[in-house]
């Protein structure tokens, strides 16, 4: 489990044994790599994402800027992506009024 204030994240890794992590009807199992992920707001996106490169983190793309702010993914150690998130507008901070949830 993962949590933020009012936020849970609950993870299940696959297995054989029932919950989030057994198999579907038709035999597929849960596997990393797909494009659903959590995001992470950050103060500094490139900084960070030049520290975490340092160390050998495995990274999808380089830092992008789009209408909210910038953004990178990189790869947990599964292989599970994990968006790094710096808002550039104030409507796109977390916690910020107006903001989707």
């Amino acid at each position: 489990m993962l949590s933020r204030g009012e936020l849970r994240l609950a993870l299940s890794a696959p297995s054989g044994a029932g919950g989030g992590g057994q198999a579907i009807p038709d035999g597929r199992l849960p596997e990393p790599g797909g494009w659903n992920r959590f995001m992470l707001e950050v103060p500094d996106v490139e900084a960070l994402a030049e520290e975490l490169r340092g160390a050998g983190a495995g990274f999808r793309n380089d830092v992008v800027t789009g209408r909210g702010g910038k953004q990178v993914l990189l790869g947990d150690p599964a292989g599970n992506p994990v968006e790094l998130f710096q808002p550039t507008r104030a409507e796109a901070q977390l916690g910020a009024s107006g903001a989707s949830t």
